[in-house]
């Protein structure tokens, strides 16, 4: 049983109210989201002044609220997961921005090619709100630069866990990329 049938296995027990089943999942998607979290932060070491155990654990307080019940697979996991991440990339932004207004602030860059600027400060309020209006426009393209950018997934991950084909993915990502591109220049 590969990872994915795995989880998927064990968040189907859970549901049914397994509740060894539940604490393996809840195990398997703990050590998922350290996994994406390391993954996030190794590429974006100037992301935010978070740690992956930081991060991991924000995430995991705001995704428990969602129970793993509400996950029917690791797809459904990963859309959450990259959604928390990116609420609490943003939250950490405005924080150190209401905290030190423009001062020392650092900068956040979009290695993926979004933009070519870094953000800090209030610019990453605009990525924010660019990336709403996107989710508004097309929340499937909200979706894969969420799981991109902020879960770190390659293409090929993306389309297996959206079930697109990976030509699909690419043109929707730089679909997206050039929303947000247009957006953020505007």
């Amino acid at each position: 049983m590969d990872g994915e049938e795995d989880i998927t296995a064990l968040l189907a027990g859970a549901r049914a109210g397994d509740t060894a089943a539940r604490d393996r999942a809840v195990t398997a998607l703990y050590r998922e989201l350290s996994r994406l979290a390391r993954s996030k932060l190794n590429a974006e070491s100037t992301l935010t002044n978070l740690d992956a155990t930081a991060l991991v654990n924000e995430c995991w307080i705001r995704l428990a609220q969602g129970a793993p019940g509400r996950w029917e697979n690791r797809r459904a996991f990963l859309a959450y997961a990259a959604t928390a991440m990116r609420s609490v990339i943003v939250d950490v932004a405005r924080e150190r921005n209401a905290q030190k207004r423009g001062s020392g602030v650092r900068e956040v860059t979009l290695t993926t090619g979004v933009a070519e600027e870094a953000f800090a400060g209030d610019e990453i309020e605009s990525l924010d709100s660019a990336l709403r209006d996107l989710g508004k426009m097309n929340p499937q393209l909200l979706q894969i630069v969420e799981m991109r950018y902020f879960a770190g997934l390659t293409v090929e991950d993306v389309a297996v866990e959206l079930g697109l084909s990976p030509m699909t993915v690419k043109r929707k990502w730089q679909s997206a990329r050039a929303f947000l591109f247009k957006k953020l220049r505007d």
